[in-house]
């Protein structure tokens, strides 16, 4: 069945101040309704201030790296949005007419960026507001519907966060900071809007059970009527709210209160020169200036810190080498220490020191890998952190000598390989690797295994 899925993703910008006062934005960390004023929480009398210039310019930044047309040299106003809800005071949400359009993610078109100010946060459970988010700036994307099943979706919502974390200029995903608004219809069905889904597993599973629940009307011969639906996360469930608004239903007026924006094409191209390179296309050109596989590009522009860290190790190490290290053996590291790029303490020298130790087979990869384990938890000299190990390279003649050993305290073992039980060679490539702590390269054990072992036929 045929399905049309477009997304209006909201994400908070990474200011210090309000969209239009001067309120500190931490709402978080302090208790309710501290960081507010006549303003933001909709005083009779107040005027809001002109819009926050960082948070225009931030915005303009994020449109660029969609590849999206800034709207310059003309009015772009700020409306208000009315409609009634206990965490709006004023009785209507302040939002920009698309500030960009026509931008392009992977084959997703972005239909347009707009800026919108965050309301307060309500719970309905004890009737209770606060006001410390009211006026937090906002960012909206939105979508056209060119998805084409949950997956697609996904995908797209995972690669929009890393656009926006390149730009540092956002708030982390966590804690509410980006809010999901998913359209989702159906072939032979209207629109539905699911809203307010925090998470990118939240969008994924509300799509999931929307679009059963819609096959089941549908199947049943029943009408999929145009409505707003919530997303309950702890059953992972949709639930009506009310019927879909249109939009004369939210009475759009321009706010007599402030002025239009109107951007400067000077001021785009500034931005345009300054801002970070979009890790999709980041993706491609690291792929191809040092010849790597896809697959481990993904993964390093995974964050803009783990790239920039790659970058310069490349300059010093084979890249091949550098991006395979990086794909698995970095990675695994800091994932299992629940560590993000910008968590690393050591220098990016220290890193070269010792993949140089690796590609001059000063040390193995699995020696390597341990002393990468240490450099993460507490960065010091490779060099000397090989040492402490114990982990220097054993000399090739305490090697044979360690092979020998190994060969004349196992001859069960030599007795069946030489009988044809390959297994054997690995039970006493083992015990060579004891004789030598640990510090032989297992391929060379193997390698100089088969070489004495062949004497023996």
């Amino acid at each position: 069945m045929n399905m049309m899925i477009g997304l209006e993703v909201h994400q908070q910008l990474a200011t210090e101040r309000k969209m239009y006062c001067d309120c500190p934005t931490n709402y978080q960390d302090v208790p309710p309704n501290t960081n507010v004023c006549p303003i933001c929480t909709g005083m009779p009398g107040s005027k809001p201030l002109s819009p926050n210039e960082k948070v225009v310019d931030a915005a303009i930044e994020l449109a660029l790296m969609l590849g999206c047309k800034v709207v310059v040299d003309k009015p772009t106003y700020i409306q208000r949005k009315h409609y009634d809800y206990p965490d709006l005071p004023s009785g209507y949400q302040r939002t920009s007419l698309p500030i960009a359009v026509d931008g392009n993610l992977q084959g997703v078109r972005i239909r347009e960026v707009h800026l919108e100010e965050d309301p307060g946060q309500y719970d309905p459970t004890v009737g209770s507001v606060d006001f410390n988010r009211s006026g937090v700036p906002l960012v909206e994307i939105v979508t056209e519907p060119d998805m084409r099943s949950p997956e697609d979706a996904r995908k797209f919502l995972r690669q929009l966060i890393r656009v926006l974390e390149f730009t540092g200029k956002v708030r982390p995903e966590a804690g509410g900071a980006m809010r999901t608004d998913v359209n989702i219809s159906l072939e032979g069905g209207a629109r539905v809007e699911i809203k307010n889904i925090n998470s990118v597993k939240g969008a994924y599973k509300a799509l999931k059970f929307e679009i059963t629940r819609q096959k089941a009307r549908l199947g049943r011969g029943e009408a999929v009527t145009r409505e707003t639906r919530a997303y309950l996360e702890s059953q992972m469930i949709t639930t009506p709210m009310r019927a879909k608004e249109m939009e004369e239903d939210y009475r759009y007026i321009p706010d007599p209160d402030i002025f239009p924006l109107i951007i400067d094409g000077t001021k785009v191209q500034q931005i345009r020169e300054r801002m970070v390179e979009p890790p999709h296309l980041r993706e491609q050109r690291l792929a191809e200036q040092y010849g790597i596989q896809q697959a481990a590009a993904n993964v390093i522009v995974s964050e803009r810190k783990f790239a920039d860290l790659f970058e310069e190790v490349a300059k010093e190490v084979d890249p091949k080498l550098a991006a395979t290290w990086f794909r698995t053996k970095l990675k695994k590291v800091l994932n299992y220490m629940k560590l993000d790029a910008a968590d690393i303490k050591f220098t990016p020298k220290q890193l070269i020191t010792l993949l140089q130790m690796i590609q001059h087979h000063r040390i193995t990869p699995e020696q390597g890998e341990l002393a990468l384990r240490e450099l993460v938890k507490k960065p010091t000299d490779p060099k000397e952190l090989v040492q402490r190990l114990g982990l220097e390279r054993i000399e090739w003649e305490d090697l044979e000598l360690a092979v020998k050993e190994a060969i004349r305290k196992n001859q069960k073992a030599v007795k069946d390989y030489l009988a044809g039980r390959k297994e054997a060679l690995n039970f006493i490539a083992g015990k060579v690797m004891e004789l030598t702590s640990g510090r032989a390269d297992p391929r060379e054990i193997l390698k100089l295994l088969r070489a004495e072992l062949l004497k023996k036929i």
